[in-house]
């Protein structure tokens, strides 16, 4: 794999010893979550959404409805910016000043697309299905005409992207000897319990739920 090439877009300024721009860190970022934030301005106003993703190759994929202002205002060839975030832990230093988190983000930019296949359409709807619960796709009730319709889904090659990470623990000075605790609290996403939905168990769970992050319960 190679690097993103650093730009006026995609650099980072304030905290750039952090930053990454190898694609093997990017993509690895962007498929330990589902859920993104969608960058975009319309007619002057900046708007930020957040939605479920995912991705092929340099490629990322959303959808929504196809009425939304989203879907249409993306699909008409207007930039965007996806970003992704997980956090990691609390930082806890001596000082306010350095206090801190742990994160892993990636800020992605491109001008979306919209799927007008069908069956490419069905492809990355199963594709996405297959990260979050193998197997699922062919066991649900088949999609009909009018949810194909009425759904829009976004393809937007990552054209620049950038990566920053923390990790470890406060970086105190002068006050190391400061009379506090210090260190960093790990934080991780975990899955839970399953529960059945009101009208009952029809079927047993026979797949795994979000194996594709590697998080654990």
């Amino acid at each position: 794999m190679s690097d993103f090439a650093k730009n006026d877009r995609n650099r980072v300024r304030r905290g750039h010893k952090r930053a990454v721009y190898d694609e093997e860190t990017v993509y690895r970022i962007l498929d330990s979550h589902f859920l993104c934030h969608v960058a975009f301005e319309m007619d002057g106003q900046p708007h930020i959404l957040p939605t479920s993703y995912w991705r092929e190759d340099n490629r990322l994929y959303w959808h929504g409805s196809s009425a939304s202002r989203m879907i249409k205002h993306l699909s008409s060839g207007a930039p965007a910016s996806v970003c992704v975030t997980q956090l990691d832990g609390l930082v806890l230093a001596r000082s306010a000043f350095n206090t801190s988190a742990n994160y892993r983000s990636v800020v992605c930019f491109g001008v979306p697309e919209l799927v007008t296949d069908d069956a490419e359409f069905d492809r990355q709807m199963r594709l996405f299905f297959d990260q979050i619960a193998p197997a699922r796709w062919g066991q649900l009730r088949p999609m009909t005409a009018q949810e194909r319709k009425a759904t829009g889904l976004l393809v937007m090659e990552i054209e620049d992207a950038s990566a920053k990470v923390r990790d470890g623990g406060p970086g105190d000075g002068e006050e190391a000897d400061w009379p506090i605790w210090a260190g960093h609290v790990d934080i991780r996403t975990v899955t839970g319990a399953a529960h059945v939905a009101p009208e009952g168990e029809k079927a047993p769970l026979n797949h795994k739920v979000l194996p594709a992050y590697h998080w654990a319960r």
